[in-house]
């Protein structure tokens, strides 16, 4: 049975096939595709108030053109408590999607910039969605805990990465290497609770 992955991010891909590796459905290896590898390209509204419901609302557009294979959606992005959870869920719209991440990246520094310790306090969020074939709906959220680095750090990561400081390694989630990012990430944690909650659907 494939599992399709409702994103056409190559490097969303490439993180969850590394964390999803070896899962398996009824015995059987899973391959996990991308919507793009699928030739799927649908406009998805994504009109939920929280990452879970956008997750799931992803989820369930893109089961609706695959019916036979396992949907998986998330919506996952960057709380920064001093400009009250912004981005939030808009984290992939903040200042315009075609704006480049280094800009937003120094927009959301030189927004907190008289912020010092716990003030600087952030998250990345993950909601981990899949529907399966039988219509049964399966549902993960995870946090990352950290703070916001004065100044963009690191060239291992995408998005916000470069400036969400990581304790306890005191280096941002672009500094990392991919084996220390999946295993604390917020999308490693909901990807691995999500593996075991498709293990025990299967069982």
């Amino acid at each position: 049975m494939d599992i399709v992955f409702a994103t056409g991010n190559a490097n969303k891909v490439r993180e969850i096939r590394e964390i999803l590796e070896g899962v398996k459905i009824n015995g059987e290896q899973v391959e996990v595709y991308s919507m793009k590898d699928k030739n799927i390209n649908i406009d998805i509204e994504e009109n939920g108030k929280t990452f879970a419901e956008n997750a799931m609302i992803k989820a369930k557009a893109v089961a609706g053109v695959l019916p036979e294979a396992i949907v998986m959606a998330d919506d996952s992005g960057l709380e920064v408590d001093y400009i009250n959870k912004e981005p939030g869920i808009y984290s992939a719209r903040y200042m315009g999607e075609d704006t480049s991440y280094h800009i937003k990246n120094n927009n959301i520094i030189e927004r907190i910039k008289d912020a010092v310790g716990e003030e600087r306090s952030a998250r990345f969020v993950c909601a981990m969605a899949a529907v399966l074939p039988d219509g049964r709906e399966l549902l993960s959220v995870k946090n990352m805990e950290g703070r916001i680095a004065y100044e963009e750090r690191g060239e291992n990561g995408f998005g916000f990465d470069p400036i969400f400081l990581v304790p306890p390694y005191e280096q941002t989630s672009a500094e990392l290497s991919p084996e220390d990012k999946n295993a604390i990430s917020h999308r490693g944690q909901a990807l691995r609770d999500m593996k075991r909650l498709l293990e025990e659907a299967y069982r």
